[in-house]
């Protein structure tokens, strides 16, 4: 029996703010939380606690960080300015003090706004574990930034710490894979708009490479990207920044309209949406 798709009404018609606190809390309150196996994963074959003196790159809300503050770990998270009010959301749960939440006895947080180099601490102990949970290969180019990123984290860190590095699993196996082509074939006539492109298996291996690092281990972990509604699957897919590009070359609405289209297929009889996606993660060894 095919489900029965309830109208989605968009928002509105505008093109998507980037960093406004709508977005950043559709991402923290239905996006993000999609990683948790992923994150966890990698925490556990590491043994993350309070030895652990961590450092998130592009930790946005700060989920990688609160999980590891919560094994005890001191965290410090680093993320470019305009990412703004997702850093203003981790800034909230990271806060020590009743009504956050981090959970009593954890470890230590930071935030910074601006680049690795920023997250430098005059006499404090270098890291032991750096972590850069935002997947990778998904758009052509997308490790760009993060290789310069990762090089000026290694000078932070001691001899032979460990690089998380994750990213996307076999498309054949990412049902979302199908859902993020969307993005591509409304942005078909943008020279510079990003195009996905099937994930790669030595993508993350590529990355660790070109950044000097010493792969040490990997995993895959099933990742299901699971949704109440299609409204929260739209704020959630929306609010990963993967359809703005579409959304300045059309409009919200439009996009929006494709996206129920390509999530038809995956609404369940009671009305939830869901996808089942495989992420790899890479375990690397700075020099």
């Amino acid at each position: 029996m095919t489900p029965t798709l309830v109208r989605h009404q968009s928002r509105t018609a505008s093109a998507p703010r980037a960093g406004t606190t709508e977005r950043a809390r559709d991402w923290a309150e239905i996006q993000e939380r999609m990683l948790v196996p992923l994150i966890e994963a990698a925490y556990e074959r590491l043994d993350v606690g309070p030895a652990t003196r961590l450092l998130g790159l592009g930790c946005g809300s700060g989920l990688g960080l609160l999980m590891a503050a919560s094994r005890g770990a001191t965290v410090t998270g680093v993320d470019c300015p305009e990412r703004a009010a997702r850093l203003a959301l981790a800034r909230e749960r990271l806060a020590p003090g009743p009504g956050h939440e981090v959970a009593a006895g954890a470890g230590a947080a930071r935030l910074v706004t601006g680049g690795p180099g920023d997250a430098a601490e005059p006499g404090g102990a270098p890291y032991n574990v750096i972590t850069a949970f935002e997947p990778v290969g998904c758009a052509a180019g997308d490790t760009e930034g993060l290789v310069p990123a990762l090089e000026a984290a290694v000078a932070l860190a001691e001899h032979g710490s460990a690089v998380v590095l994750a990213g996307w699993g076999p498309p054949e196996r990412c049902a979302t894979s199908a859902v993020l082509r969307v993005a591509t074939r409304l942005t078909s006539r943008l020279n510079d708009a990003p195009r996905w492109r099937p994930s790669l298996r030595d993508d993350l291996e590529d990355v660790a490479a070109r950044a000097g690092l010493k792969p040490d281990g990997s995993g895959r972990v099933a990742c299901p990207f699971g949704y109440a509604d299609l409204d929260s699957a739209i704020r959630g897919l929306m609010a990963t920044g993967a359809f703005d590009a579409a959304a300045r070359a059309i409009d919200q609405a439009q996009v929006e309209k494709e996206l129920v289209e390509a999530l038809h297929g995956h609404v369940r009889r009671d009305g939830t949406v869901w996808m089942a996606n495989v992420f790899r993660y890479l375990i690397a060894r700075t020099p």
